[in-house]
């Protein structure tokens, strides 16, 4: 019992960690308004190293078509621009020397359909990544059983819990795809 409790536990876990990945995935696709979540993880070239902007600089949105990037180090201002021109982000950073501004522009409708596509992508890549690792799980409580290791009844409660928690998951992130959808498609 306590091995099955095990695999289920390291599954639960493992499932938790793959929503939080596609969460952190959506939070860098541009829906049409200011986000930081658009640039926080852009790795930028300083002191001899590569650091997420987030460790560099303060990001705020100060109205829903603007990102305000203020560097703790102003002689790092260029080298932010520079990283954010190379990304394919599709966003124009321009600096006074002091603070990076990024406008973001409004989507267009084909451009927001392309966006859909794509979180449409990450999603089903979420789905897919929550099945392997019920799969992965039901393979370890197979081999459990069959070493006789874990009765029947401990087995198959197992698989059916495996199976709920592969439920509440996908719910989790079809609610989550379903509020991006919805941000997407606003003005």
């Amino acid at each position: 019992m306590e091995k099955g409790q095990e695999i289920l536990d390291d599954a639960k876990e493992r499932m938790g960690v793959t929503v939080r990945r596609f969460v952190e995935e959506l939070s860098h696709i541009r829906a049409g308004r200011a986000s930081v979540g658009l640039v926080d993880h852009v790795l930028i070239e300083v002191y001899e190293d590569r650091m997420p902007l987030r460790n560099i600089a303060n990001i705020t949105t100060p109205d829903a078509a603007t990102i305000l990037i203020v560097p703790y180090d102003k002689g790092t201002v260029k080298n932010i621009e520079k990283a954010l021109s190379s990304q394919e982000l599709g966003l124009n950073p321009a600096s006074d020397g002091n603070v990076v501004r990024i406008n973001i522009p409004a989507l267009t409708e084909e451009r927001r359909r392309d966006v859909l596509k794509v979180v449409q992508k990450v999603a089903e890549e979420g789905r897919v990544a929550l099945r392997n690792i019920r799969r992965d799980a039901n393979d370890s409580l197979k081999k459990l059983e069959k070493d006789k290791e874990l009765g029947k009844d401990e087995y198959h409660y197992f698989m059916d819990e495996v199976s709920k928690v592969l439920d509440e998951k996908i719910g989790e992130l079809e609610e989550l795809l379903g509020s991006k959808e919805k941000e997407i498609m606003e003005d």
